[in-house]
């Protein structure tokens, strides 16, 4: 442990040891090196006709206001942020919901399903990737 910390370490951290306390440290470090998160100062997404605000939490397809939940908003950044980019179902539970989340993946079909119905002509952005999860496609 010496040794790191006299080449430079920032933290460290012995196993076993919880995500939430991982993610706490990360989190701290980077506020500590004064570094910005992924939303911060970030311009909206305009993909077509969907404008998606990160800033206000706020989404638009075709002038009109899509109305979400927190869930399903965090779940469309999540997947416009990975355009192209087949995701598991595992992958999208850990990103979106968190790695202490124990519920079943169909939490992510139903989400998609409430979501695509909210984006209207824009729904079809959502791919189903056939035996492995989602995608949101250009």
């Amino acid at each position: 442990k010496l040794f790191g910390f006299e080449m430079g370490v920032d933290d460290y951290i012995v196993k076993p040891f919880s995500p939430k306390e991982l993610m706490a440290r990360i989190h701290a470090v980077l506020k500590r090196h004064g570094s910005q998160t992924v939303e911060s100062g970030a311009k909206p997404i305009e993909i077509g006709e969907l404008k998606v605000d990160s800033l206000g939490r706020s989404v638009f397809v075709a002038g009109v206001r899509a109305p979400l939940t927190p869930k399903e908003f965090d779940l469309l950044i999540y997947l416009v942020t990975n355009q192209n980019i087949a995701l598991t179902r595992d992958k999208i539970l850990s990103a979106v919901w968190g790695y202490d989340f124990f519920g079943d993946d169909r939490t992510v079909d139903t989400h998609i399903k409430v979501l695509r119905n909210s984006l209207g002509p824009m729904r079809d952005k959502i791919v189903t990737v056939r035996g492995i999860g989602y995608k949101f496609e250009m």
